[in-house]
């Protein structure tokens, strides 16, 4: 059985922070989906603690759409050698959610209620920048549908998806 020891000769440290989620919380009772998001992009509000968590930015807000950017790194490896799928599905996620977001009146918010990721090729640490894409397909009284893409700056396709979301109403 192997002995689980870190080697302080190859260790790696990451820290992070963060500023408290209950900012932008507040934010979310006075502005529209789309106006939150612009408030975050333009950095009039702080990134929620899982894009500092995982460092992926929002570069792109439009109607039912946006684009996140972040990079893969050994950070985000799992144990054979590659970037997590999570990585891959936690920027489909957020910019499927977000494109749902950036259509949605004061007043209303959405829960995920379903997510399917489709994983084309590993990333790696030499991977660079990827670009999760994300589009609305549907926005109904209820619910919302939408597709994204995750590629790299050469635009090869990583993962690609879909979400189905539940509209809440205040």
């Amino acid at each position: 059985m192997a002995e689980n020891s870190e080697d302080p000769t190859t260790a790696r440290t990451r820290m992070i922070t963060w500023n408290d989620p209950s900012l932008t919380l507040e934010a979310a009772r006075r502005l529209s989906g789309r106006q939150m998001l612009e408030a975050w992009m333009a950095g009039r509000l702080p990134p929620p603690p899982m894009a500092r968590l995982l460092d992926f930015t929002l570069v792109e807000v439009g109607d039912g759409h946006v684009v996140f950017v972040g990079e893969p790194g050994e950070q985000h490896y799992n144990p054979i050698g590659s970037v997590h799928g999570g990585l891959a599905a936690t920027l489909l996620d957020s910019a499927m959610g977000c494109a749902v977001h950036s259509q949605l009146p004061l007043g209303t918010r959405y829960a995920t209620l379903e997510l399917k990721i489709n994983y084309i090729r590993a990333m790696t640490r030499t991977t660079g920048p990827v670009r999760a894409e994300a589009s609305v397909i549907h926005l109904g009284g209820r619910i919302a549908t939408a597709e994204g893409r995750l590629t790299g700056a050469d635009g090869t396709l990583y993962a690609h998806g879909t979400t189905t979301c539940m509209l809440l109403r205040d």
